[in-house]
């Protein structure tokens, strides 16, 4: 017989499709399976799961973010062809940030940061998308960013200070990427009713591949021109309270 009728529990199921039985959990929190057969207490899954979980398998090795893949099986469930939507050069574009991520646990995260952590800072750090927490063990989303942290707060910057500006650059850069974004489609001619054809959809692909590395050098060099006026105002400010010694 073949995995059609099968059903399996929750350990089961994570050893058929090869992942840890927490990262099975965590795409079910995200509500990336659908929700299990229950038996008692006991989860019961069955071939659409282990299919649906090879899907995620398979977008994540082509290049997908979680948030993306979000996206297309909110489609799928609505109705939509996922094959069709996996033939659009704009879903499959490949992702801007990176993709490595790390994983330590609570007592060495808070040995790094010098006993610094707090629940309440793990959560707000959660909540910006920087870590995910399971259990005693934390998954580092983006190491570079980590790094940077460190580096600040051994630089005796706060970690709080850290995190109330991560919240104002998310924003900024959020902004800058809708600007993007309404950009590239202003390369489409005016779609009246329904979605964007295939074609139309390839078109924009190619001008975010095209327009990659132009975005990036405009934003650095925007955030470079940016730190050089405030840093000469206030170089200016600091000189003007520094009076000269008497000798």
């Amino acid at each position: 017989m073949g995995d059609e009728g099968r059903e399996y529990r929750v350990e089961e199921l994570a050893a058929e499709a090869g992942v840890p039985v927490r990262t099975l959990r965590y795409y079910q929190e995200r509500r990336l399976l659908p929700a299990p057969r229950r038996q008692g207490r006991v989860a019961i899954y069955n071939a659409s799961h282990l299919e649906r979980l090879r899907l995620i398998a398979d977008l994540l090795d082509r290049g997908y973010r979680l948030d993306g893949i979000e996206e297309l099986i909110a489609a799928a469930d609505e109705g939509r062809d996922v094959t069709e939507l996996l033939g659009y050069e704009w879903a499959a574009a490949t992702p801007w940030a990176e993709r490595e991520s790390a994983e330590v646990s609570l007592a060495e995260l808070d040995a790094v940061f010098g006993g610094r952590l707090t629940p309440e800072v793990i959560a707000e750090a959660a909540e910006l998308g920087y870590v995910t927490v399971d259990g005693d063990r934390v998954v580092i989303n983006s190491p570079r960013l980590f790094d940077a942290a460190v580096q600040l707060v051994r630089a005796g910057i706060p970690l709080r200070s850290i995190l109330a500006m991560s919240w104002e650059l998310e924003a900024a850069f959020d902004r800058m990427a809708f600007g993007f974004v309404q950009l590239v489609r202003g390369g489409l001619p005016e779609h009246r009713a329904g979605d964007p054809s295939p074609d139309e959809l390839d078109r924009l692909a190619e001008l975010v591949r095209r327009l990659r590395p132009l975005a990036r050098t405009v934003a650095d060099e925007h955030f470079a021109r940016a730190m050089d006026r405030r840093l000469s105002r206030d170089i200016s400010e600091i000189k003007q309270h520094i009076r000269p010694t008497r000798r």
